[in-house]
């Protein structure tokens, strides 16, 4: 029972995480096409704030011995999880937010529960591969009412947002795959300080080629409080603690909650009526994420009555 508690909660904190980031997708347009903000800028400051409270809330001596004996672990993670955001950013820059979107999101989840399935961690039946196509299917209805590329974009524009999104999602499936492990090792506090210190460093290496801007006004200023608080410090956390305790795939699929609340967020508060597509598309995704926190709890109870 205690397993399937940790589940359920598991995937609450997962979906709470992808919540946050979905409410900081209107910030990033907000501060690029308002502010001018660069993509390298956003993400430097985002990860530079949110390591700033996790320093203070879980930098106690003792954590750090435990974070050195996972140096080369927490450098990688921390590296794919600054990349993959970076890369998404540098996507929608050129080809805009829709494509970049599917791509980023919905191409992990295939290529976790494939490696799963060739590990033999995962058992590629009949209603995972239903769910999973379910779930992508509602991504894509979601996201895609917004269209491609704007008139005029070049084929190389269009290649070189296809590309940055595909690293984003490698990148993002990279770090789903190994981010449960450092949670469990070190605990999800520690964890998330360490990856969030890792990915404020190598953000701050793009200065090498673009200088990071840190805007004059006050709004904007704000804007980046928030989404280093939010949705670097507060849901990172949320995802390390449920990263623990979901299977890859439920993990990657949780975080579609992302583009739905972007979406559910433009309609609220800009007048961005959703179309009956988007409507099936958000019934698609929720049914999904169920579907597959009832298999992971079921799994966990499994495992609890083996031992």
């Amino acid at each position: 029972m205690a397993s399937t508690r940790g589940s359920a909660a598991g995937m609450a904190a997962a979906c709470g995480a992808a919540f946050l980031w979905g409410t900081g997708a209107l910030v990033v347009n907000l501060l690029i096409a308002r502010f001018g903000l660069s993509p390298e800028s956003i993400s430097f400051w985002r990860f530079v704030v949110g390591a700033v409270l996790l320093v203070a809330l879980f930098g106690r001596p003792a954590a750090w011995p435990r974070l050195r004996a996972q140096a080369g672990l927490l450098l990688g993670a921390g590296s794919c999880m600054s990349l993959y955001v970076l890369c998404w950013f540098l996507g929608i820059a050129r080809i805009g937010a829709a494509v970049p979107t599917l791509i980023a999101l919905c191409l992990p989840p295939v290529l976790v529960t494939l490696l799963a399935v060739a590990r033999g961690r995962e058992r590629l039946d009949g209603p995972l591969a239903t769910t999973l196509t379910a779930a992508l299917a509602g991504t894509a209805l979601v996201v895609l009412r917004e269209g491609g590329p704007a008139a005029g974009t070049s084929a190389g524009t269009v290649a070189a947002g296809v590309l940055f999104s595909v690293a984003s999602a490698l990148l993002y499936a990279g770090f789903t795959l190994v981010s449960g492990r450092l949670s469990l090792a070190l605990g999800a506090g520690p964890a998330t300080m360490g990856l969030t210190v890792v990915a404020a460093a190598v953000m701050g290496l793009s200065a090498l080629y673009a200088p990071l801007a840190w805007p004059g006004d006050v709004p904007p200023e704000a804007w980046l409080l928030y989404l280093g608080l939010v949705t670097a410090a507060i849901a990172l956390l949320a995802f390390s603690w449920g990263a623990a305790r979901l299977s890859p795939t439920a993990l990657t699929v949780a975080t579609l909650v992302e583009p739905l609340t972007a979406v559910l967020l433009a309609a609220l508060l800009l007048g961005q009526a959703l179309s009956t597509s988007q409507w099936l598309g958000a019934v698609l995704m929720l049914a999904s994420i169920g579907a597959l926190g009832r298999r992971d709890a079921r799994r966990a109870a499994g495992a609890g009555r083996g031992h």
